[in-house]
């Protein structure tokens, strides 16, 4: 049964949605709810509904849906909306049947989940829709609640974005220190192209047209240019000419991201994606008391 809870999640988050949501609910929970134990009877069934108080993106709901079951397999979550679906202030989210005791004790945790993931998604959303006239794609970055990085990287897709590497051993990102660590950009560079593996994909990151050239002569997957001027970037991307992927990077804001969209790059990396978003406003109500 707790195995096949875990098949609407996708495969790159999987492992580590169940840990969270385990390691959540016993934080939660405890020893017990004794609130719920002590103002409900023991098999109190319930209805309750999530509701959306603001405009947004969803994104969570079948995480929650595991949260309520691990509580009670009997449990029945109806939701209105699939993840990443755009939906509005007092929009009905999703219906929930169950032990009282379940749905209280996983009530909490379920919306903390959906909130923040929401929230990721919603700006996300937002993001990507100011770019949308461009082919630029939006990137994560590893600025990530630590432990929760799954779920900020999968509410990202859920918004429209793009993950960039999981952490520091699935993709090779040459930066500034790592320059400075091996002496200089083609000393990290080579040193990278002598020991990595097949499969393992290089990006190098520059900050002037010099280091530009400089990472232009190896066979690169990708470069990234971090906090250059709009007029380097262009410049950047007519050198270029589409034959290496460009990334651009520092302080984005979705007052910048359109001029910067439109010098050409293929990918914006955003920090604030997950490093400071605003969790979207949600709320679970018990509507009805069927014992």
């Amino acid at each position: 049964m707790t195995n096949s809870l875990y098949s609407q999640i996708p495969e790159p988050y999987r492992r580590d949605v169940r840990r969270l949501v385990e390691t959540a609910l016993a934080e939660d929970i405890g020893s017990g709810d004794i609130t719920t134990r002590w103002t409900s009877l023991p098999d109190q069934e319930v209805s309750a509904k999530i509701f959306a108080k603001e405009n947004g993106v969803i994104a969570g709901l079948a995480l929650a849906r595991i949260v309520f079951k691990l509580l009670d397999s009997g449990v029945v979550f109806l939701p209105s909306f699939k993840d990443g679906q755009p939906v509005k202030s007092g929009d009905e989210i999703a219906v929930i049947h169950g032990s009282a005791r379940a749905l209280m004790g996983g009530e909490r945790v379920a919306l903390n989940f959906m909130q923040r993931m929401s929230g990721i998604a919603s700006q996300t959303a937002r993001l990507s829709a100011l770019i949308a006239h461009t082919h630029c794609k939006i990137l994560d970055t590893r600025k990530t609640i630590p432990g929760m990085r799954a779920l900020d990287k999968w509410s990202v897709t859920l918004g429209g974005g793009t993950n960039h590497r999981f952490g520091l051993y699935d993709m090779v990102l040459i930066k500034e220190n790592h320059i400075s660590l091996a002496g200089g950009l083609k000393q990290a560079v080579e040193s990278v192209l002598r020991h990595r593996p097949p499969g393992i994909k290089i990006e190098v990151e520059v900050q002037n047209m010099k280091e530009l050239a400089q990472a232009l002569e190896y066979p690169l997957d990708r470069i990234l240019l971090d906090n250059m001027s709009l007029a380097d970037i262009r410049e950047a991307c007519k050198r270029t000419a589409g034959k290496i992927p460009l990334e651009a990077s520092g302080n984005v804001t979705a007052s910048s991201i359109v001029d910067l969209a439109e010098t050409g790059v293929d990918y914006i990396s955003i920090g604030g994606l997950t490093h400071s978003v605003r969790a979207l406003d949600l709320s679970l109500l018990i509507e009805t008391t069927t014992n």
